[in-house]
């Protein structure tokens, strides 16, 4: 082999021993970020969220395998392979910055949010010290502060963490709770405590109930409350039950009232369950992981009127549409965090660094290492200002309240509940081979079977998505969600026309 040749694959050789190594380098990475970053910008931010694109490329999981090589090897793959990928992956990825994903209680991708998620991943921050995180520390603090005032407690006051999702924020709460009457149970466990329970709304998230499991209270032990006809707890069987529970031995020490329920969209109604909450000594956290964007605009937040509670949980990922995932656990108790989880790890808290440690607020999670999600949240803050949430927030009740009235006087829709409280809308579809036989013994059973056929269809067209469920006796009716404040009211007619384009001819 020729000298020149020698040299030539010795450099490809040490080029490609180069790449295992955890170092951006312009020389050997430059082009390529630019192209991916490039391919993100046009194809999956603006290229997804137009209206005429899909919501979702759906395929099999048979075919998604056959279309992506999702194995790992051995061997590294090129540039070019990972550009392909990135498309790949995109392509058959659901579509959640469609305006028409209104599937779950998310959907968008703000621009100031991702903008702040990506200056979040590229700093690779975890925020635990200040030492390490100096500038998230001290923005969680002041965004934590600034929403507890949301909330109603007098200049900020009191304590609060962001952390991975509202079922994590719910059990903080549960441990917030046990920790604050029976401090003994850091040390002895649930054996130096009474036979503990929790009240929940019957429609709640069943996190709750989760939680109440992964913390060795028991899902026996969390006491399920009757919701009324439009899915707000019935005070007077969550007292019923109090009594009830007492009078078998048991000790309540917290109920989770639910600001914006999973399904319905209800708020339960927070005054009347604190009072029974001071009547017998319970901590009282609202979980309004849902429901709590509502606060930032003056015209709504009546909804959760008392939310000055023990606790709360409030998700900024959901009504106020940052990105996936940006929730808090914020507390009018300053220290019950810190008591209930602190392990004061040496090599982490030392208490004779050089500057305040008040600062390193890592040791009241119950994680390690953790993510920045303040800064998206704090960076859409910053570009919107709180008068900007308080449009958008307007705008999805405006939209939601639009849709409902016009499906109320369209032939084939079939309210679940006449007025729902947030964003919410429940409704049944009738195809036409159903308008007729209501008094039918088998209406219902049939009835049954549309959502899911309907389902099917507009997930194979694309064409948008919503989500269905049964509930209690209720069989399968539709949730559309809104979230998403570019929508308008010629979108609100899209979805019915929608609806009736999908399901009018079905056979059940």
């Amino acid at each position: 082999m020729p000298a020149d040749s020698n040299i030539i694959v010795a450099v490809e050789e040490k080029k490609e021993d180069g790449l295992f190594q955890s170092l951006t380098e312009r020389s050997k990475h430059e082009d390529f970020i630019r192209r991916a970053v490039d391919l993100l910008v046009e194809r999956v931010v603006f290229g997804r969220a137009s209206r005429t694109s899909k919501v979702v490329e759906w395929s099999a999981p048979e075919d998604i395998k056959q279309a992506i090589d999702l194995k790992v090897r051995d061997g590294p793959a090129s540039h070019e392979e990972l550009l392909a990928f990135m498309a790949d992956v995109a392509r058959y990825s659901v579509n959640t910055a469609h305006p028409y994903f209104v599937n779950q209680l998310f959907s968008s991708v703000d621009p100031y949010g991702l903008i702040g998620q990506w200056l979040t991943d590229a700093l690779n921050p975890s925020v635990y010290t200040f030492e390490v995180a100096p500038v998230f520390t001290l923005m969680e603090e002041e965004v934590l502060r600034e929403m507890r005032s949301i909330v109603g407690w007098a200049d900020g006051e009191g304590d609060g963490i962001f952390c991975p999702g509202g079922s994590i924020a719910n059990g903080y709460a549960i441990s917030c709770a046990r920790s604050y009457f029976y401090p003994e149970i850091k040390n002895k466990g649930v054996y130096a405590v009474p036979k503990l329970v929790i009240f929940t709304s019957e429609l709640a998230h069943y996190s709750t109930k989760k939680m109440a499991v992964f913390m060795g209270i028991g899902s026996d032990n969390c006491i399920l409350v009757k919701a009324d006809e439009n899915g707000r707890m019935d005070v007077n069987d969550f007292e019923r039950k109090i009594n009830e529970a007492i009078e078998a031995g048991a000790t309540p020490f917290l109920v989770t009232s639910t600001s914006g329920t999973t399904v319905y969209g209800a708020f339960d109604p927070i005054v009347p369950i604190s009072n029974i909450c001071k009547k017998y000594n319970l901590w009282l956290h609202v979980d309004a992981a849902w429901g709590g964007g509502a606060l930032m605009s003056r015209k709504h937040r009546n909804l959760l009127n008392g939310i000055e509670a023990d606790s709360v949980t409030w998700n900024p990922h959901k009504l106020l549409a940052a990105p996936q995932q940006c929730s808090t656990f914020l507390l009018k108790h300053k220290n019950v965090l810190k008591e209930a989880h602190s392990s004061n790890a040496q090599y982490l808290f030392q208490k004779d660094k050089f500057y305040d440690t008040s600062y390193d607020t890592g040791d009241k999670h119950i994680q390690c290492g953790r993510r920045a999600d303040v800064l998206k949240f704090w960076f859409m803050w910053k570009a919107k200002g709180s008068e900007g949430f308080e449009k958008h927030v307007e705008k999805l009740f405006d939209n939601a309240n639009y849709f409902l009235e016009h499906i109320r006087q369209r032939e084939g829709f079939r309210l679940v509940i006449p007025k729902p409280e947030c964003t919410n809308i429940m409704f049944w579809y009738i195809p036409k081979c159903l308008r007729s036989c209501e008094n039918e013994p088998n209406y219902y059973e049939r009835l049954h079977k549309v959502a899911p056929k309907i389902k099917e269809r507009m997930i194979k067209e694309g064409s948008m998505m919503v989500t269905y469920q049964p509930q209690g006796n209720l069989v399968n009716f539709f949730r559309i969600v809104f979230q998403n404040s570019a929508l308008d009211h010629k979108d609100m007619i899209y979805f019915a026309n929608e609806f009736e384009r999908l399901g009018s001819d079905i056979v059940v």
